[in-house]
C-alpha cells in the first residue's frame, strides 16, 4: 500500500487515517520537548497551532544545519499535550507510543505518528532550519522551525482509539499471563 502524503497545515484528512497507515510528512513542523512545553503553557503558543504538527525532538543542530533529529520518548509529554490539541494542533511525532489519555484526548481531534528511534539522520535528511523560538532554552528544548520534505512515518495513534502500542502491550500481557499463570 502506498504511503498517503500529508502537508502541513494538515486539514480533518488526517482524522480518515488508521493506526498502522503509512504517511510522508512534508511542510512546516514544530520541535518541542518538556521545556518548550511548560513555556508554551505559561506565555502562549509561538506558532499558529491550527493544523499544526509537534515533533518530539531535541535536533543537534550546527550553524544553520540540522546534523540529527530524531524522536524522543513521547510518553514523557502525555500530561503536557492537552493544551496543544485543544488549540488546534492535529498531529504529534515521536517515539514509543502516548498514553490513552493522550489517545482519548485525539479522538476526532488528530493523530499520534510514530518514527523509529534510531532514524536521527535520515529525519535530518529530510530536514530544513527555517527558525527557532525559545532559544534561550538551549539547543535541546529550544523550539525549532523545520520544513520536512516526505518524512517517513507510521500512524500510531489515530483519532478513533486506534492505538498501536497499546494493542501489542495489550497482546503482550496476553502471552505473559497465558505463559507465567499458575
Amino acid at each position: 500500500m502506498s504511503p498517503v502524503h500529508l502537508k502541513t497545515p494538515l486539514s480533518r484528512e488526517v482524522l480518515d487515517l488508521r493506526a498502522g497507515d503509512q504517511v510522508t510528512l512534508s511542510g512546516t513542523v514544530y520541535t518541542a520537548r518538556d521545556e518548550a512545553h511548560l513555556r508554551m503553557m505559561e506565555d502562549g503558543i509561538p506558532f499558529d497551532p491550527e493544523g499544526a504538527a509537534v515533533y518530539h525532538c531535541g535536533p543537534v543542530i550546527s550553524g544553520s544545519r540540522i546534523i540529527a533529529a530524531g524522536p524522543t520518548t513521547s510518553a514523557r509529554l502525555n500530561r503536557l499535550t492537552g493544551f496543544l490539541l485543544d488549540a488546534g494542533v492535529r498531529a504529534l511525532i515521536g517515539k514509543g507510543g502516548m498514553s490513552s489519555q493522550v489517545a482519548d484526548q485525539l479522538s476526532g481531534r488528530g493523530v499520534y505518528l510514530a518514527l523509529t528511534g534510531g532514524c536521527a539522520v535520515l529525519a535530518a535528511s529530510r530536514m530544513t532550519l527555517r527558525g527557532v523560538y525559545y532559544e534561550d532554552l538551549g539547543m535541546a528544548e529550544a523550539i525549532w522551525i523545520v520544513e520536512l520534505d516526505r518524512l517517513p512515518l507510521v500512524v500510531g495513534i489515530d483519532s478513533h482509539g486506534g492505538d498501536l502500542f497499546g494493542a501489542v502491550a495489550r497482546e503482550a500481557n496476553l502471552q505473559f499471563d497465558r505463559r507465567y499463570t499458575i
